[in-house]
């Protein structure tokens, strides 16, 4: 739920519309997928200030209808405070969310979970199906210091029954393609991520997965697989990865050795971001010949096996690996483990 629409200055004629718009908007995005849909909220909702000067227990108050609408709002699931989506408690301290300058934390949970924001239509700039952000993520650089990542992003929101509408093929297809687990995301891989293979360790990391790095690791697998689909390794050394992928450092790489699946060690030494505070691993998988795993990286060198790692962890952890797959598999094709 967007805060920023909130506590705004307007008669209670407005607010009470804006509510029964919000009621109904969500009501039926819950009604497409009943199990999987919480309302996020910074507040509890018995504590939402609907508009300046007008709390929701004058709203409940005001009429039969809006007691029949609190009631029925009551009967989704509401989840409180914002940062209890995240995977880390420490989350909102490196990665931040903006909407004309102004920190907001419900649209920025909304994209970060990938999911749909939903706002009290008390204003203008809430008529809409779409809302630009700015994120900014403290990231680790390849020589190990720390600077803020900057990027426009857009998130899904609704404020009424018509932006249900703009959205609803997709919350139909992303409930039925969805993994709600680490499990389901093992289980699944086949048809979740086609372009992909998993080295055989993966499968007890998924299992154990924090339900709260689901929603990461799930859109980082499905950026692997899309670039996965449309790369050609004769016309390029490695996808077009839709996320920043760089090398590790050589101190890191020592720790990033796995077996491949052919039975040989290999160095698992690309990373890529894994929001918030985490990275998974890909590197060069040279079938043709074993590689150094310690020479410098040659530009022809095909990426490979990514596994995660908790920044300043020594080990890494919890992040699948995972592979370009192939009918018939190109000797130099990227594993991801």
């Amino acid at each position: 739920m967007n805060e920023k629409s909130l506590r705004t200055a307007c008669d209670p004629a407005r607010a009470e519309r804006a509510m029964a718009d919000f009621v109904d908007a969500v009501r039926a995005v819950a009604k497409e997928d009943p199990d999987e849909t919480s309302l996020v909220s910074e507040t509890e909702l018995k504590s939402l200030e609907i508009a300046e000067g007008y709390p929701v227990g004058k709203w409940i108050g005001g009429s039969p209808k809006n007691h029949v609408r609190w009631q029925r709002l009551l009967g989704l699931r509401n989840r409180s405070p914002v940062r209890s989506v995240y995977p880390t408690p420490d989350a909102d301290g490196h990665l931040e969310y903006r909407h004309e300058g102004e920190k907001v934390l419900g649209l920025g949970a909304a994209h970060f979970m990938d999911g749909i924001a939903v706002s009290l239509l008390v204003a203008p700039e809430w008529q809409t199906s779409i809302v630009s952000l700015e994120r900014s993520e403290l990231v680790e650089l390849d020589d190990d210091s720390l600077d803020f990542d900057h990027e426009t992003v857009e998130v899904r929101h609704m404020s009424s029954l018509p932006h249900v509408e703009e959205h609803r093929s997709w919350i139909r297809e992303s409930s039925l393609a969805r993994a709600a687990s680490g499990r389901q995301i093992w289980e699944r891989k086949g048809d979740l991520y086609p372009q992909l293979q998993f080295l055989p360790r993966t499968e007890a990391q998924l299992t154990d997965l924090d339900p709260r790095w689901v929603v990461p690791v799930r859109r980082c697998l499905e950026r692997l697989d899309a670039a996965a689909a449309v790369w050609d390794p004769a016309a390029a050394p490695e996808p077009e990865w839709q996320s920043k992928v760089t090398p590790e450092g050589e101190t890191r790489k020592r720790v990033c050795r796995f077996v491949d699946l052919d039975g040989e060690e290999e160095t698992f030494h690309l990373h890529a971001p894994l929001h918030p505070g985490g990275r998974p691993y890909p590197l060069p998988a040279d079938r043709g010949r074993r590689q150094d795993p310690h020479r410098p990286r040659r530009q022809q060198d095909p990426p490979g096996p990514l596994t995660r790692q908790t920044t300043g962890s020594p080990t890494p952890s919890r992040f699948p690996s995972l592979s370009r797959n192939h009918a018939a598999r190109s000797p130099r094709a990227p594993l991801l483990g």
